[in-house]
């Protein structure tokens, strides 16, 4: 290569950035010494050290736009769209009128799914299950519910969810994500790239998926819920799998010493400074961070994985399945290992809500796949007192029809996508306990009292852990984005 086309190069690659970058005595070199301690945070743009938070990582933030009520979120999502005429939304109307059509005057000519637009009739359908009052406020649970009946003071139930998509992905991505469109960051990155950690030794995202006996081989999921979007990946969430290696390729191969490893790292962390110095890809220090992340992980994974030690008086709590890996008890228990470790965000995936036929068979083992485990965590997070400075996030991407899709008989139904109004439940500190917030038409198909959106939601999360969420932001080809979009009401209704 001519030195005409060297000194080219190396001009191109410096910019502002580059030559800040490598002035200052190397500013890199002191980044790198600091990450091998894992006192950092992201701003935007870079990375640069902190010496005095001595545990985790820090954030974007040096400080929370307003006091904090919680400090970490355990998001139950519940995939495939959980119906919430047979769970939290009794509507007695429809088991009256069964079978006759719904008016057109409460449908309104709204968008229907590929699935029932061509049917001729749309048939009123109640659930098959009994709804009872429980709780102070005498609120309404169905008898598929017994575990979450009984904690129903410590809920705050919002029936009043509702959203545009009405697919599935896009529906699921925009829970997470905010957009429709994937590429966006999720929650969980959001909120590393935020506030980070308070743990060094795990990551601050953490992300655990079940299978649902209600529909066993329903709507799949896919790594870009969790994904760090256009963030650094040092945001991206971690998946922790029912399997002998919890995280994929953090074990070493067998002859690999920790000595010989250490001795890796710290190479190949000289290599990546270099690397650093010369182009100034802030990108090149995540990947340092992520080496060190996961050389600590090597221990502190398979400790809090290993749920040997819990009591059996746990076990009884969570129910049976919680002995079993992979399972959504199991998952639920892990959970609150993570919480009590000081993993910000833990992101459940429970699959098998999507029950488009056999829905009173299907919900009827997908509810007890969840609702025992669900009850359990709440109440072991209050008895150990963390549920003060913790948020239970229970639902999924939307709801279900009040009429049936396909055949309707006198024991068999199925309901399609419902946007328009869907149930969600929340726990936790910053929450009104034993409220029931929204309602809607007494067909069960459209909002009829304080709506809340998917943004607003997202918003009224962020509010929570400090964050006001226009505030938030990260500029990405020209234009600052935040979760939340260009939309986005706090709830105040349901504060505390």
């Amino acid at each position: 290569m001519s030195e005409k086309k060297i000194i080219g190069d190396n001009a191109i690659n410096m910019n502002r950035r580059s030559f800040l970058g490598k002035s200052a005595l190397g500013v890199g070199g002191m980044a790198l010494g600091s990450l091998l301690d894992c006192n950092f945070y992201q701003k935007e743009g870079s990375l640069i050290t902190k010496a005095d938070n001595p545990m985790g990582i820090k954030g974007i933030l040096n400080s929370p736009h307003h006091p904090a009520k919680i400090k970490r979120v355990i998001y139950l999502f519940q995939s495939g769209g959980p119906s919430q005429l047979e769970l939290f939304d009794y509507k007695p109307l429809l088991n009256q009128r069964r079978g006759e059509d719904l008016p057109e005057s409460i449908r309104n000519g709204q968008r229907l799914t590929g699935m029932t637009s061509g049917q001729d009739k749309f048939p009123l359908v109640g659930s098959n299950f009994g709804f009872q009052q429980y709780g102070k406020n005498g609120t309404w649970i169905s008898d598929l519910l017994p575990y979450t009946a009984k904690m129903v003071d410590e809920l705050c139930i919002v029936k009043s969810m509702y959203t545009e998509a009405i697919n599935h992905d896009p529906a699921v991505t925009f829970f997470q994500t905010g957009s429709q469109q994937p590429g966006r960051p999720s929650i969980g990155s959001w909120l590393s790239y935020g506030l980070g950690s308070e743990n060094e030794n795990l990551p601050s995202f953490t992300v655990l998926l079940s299978r649902g006996t209600g529909r066993p081989n329903g709507q799949p999921l896919y790594t870009r819920l969790w994904g760090n979007g256009f963030l650094h990946s040092l945001h991206q969430g971690v998946q922790f799998r029912a399997a002998k290696d919890p995280v994929l390729y953090l074990n070493d191969p067998k002859g690999i010493s920790k000595e010989t490893k250490r001795s890796i790292l710290d190479n190949l962390a000289a290599l990546n400074e270099k690397q650093y110095q010369e182009f100034g890809d802030d990108e090149i220090q995540s990947r340092i961070a992520q080496y060190e992340m996961a050389y600590r992980m090597q221990t502190s994974v398979p400790e809090v994985m290993n749920t040997e030690n819990e009591p059996d008086y746990i076990y009884k709590m969570y129910g049976a399945d919680a002995k079993i890996p992979g399972t959504y008890a199991a998952n639920c228990l892990l959970a609150r290992r993570l919480a009590e470790q000081d993993v910000r965000f833990i992101q459940l995936y429970h699959m098998g809500w999507d029950q488009h036929d056999n829905l009173p068979s299907a919900i009827e083992k997908q509810a007890k796949d969840v609702d025992q485990a669900s009850a359990a965590l709440v109440a072991d997070l209050k008895q150990r007192g963390m549920l003060e400075d913790t948020l239970v996030v229970w639902g999924g991407e939307f709801g279900r029809t009040n009429y049936s899709q396909g055949l309707l008989t006198d024991t068999n139904y199925g309901r399609d996508h419902h946007p328009r109004c869907f149930t969600m439940w929340m726990a936790g500190g910053g929450i009104k306990p034993g409220f029931v917030y929204g309602e809607t038409d007494e067909f069960g198909y459209n909002i009829v009292n304080n709506p809340v959106h998917v943004h607003d939601f997202q918003a009224t999360l962020l509010h929570l852990l400090g964050i006001d969420h226009e505030r938030l932001t990260y500029k990405y080809q020209g234009r600052r984005f935040r979760l939340t979009d260009v939309e986005g009401h706090l709830v105040k209704d349901i504060l505390a």
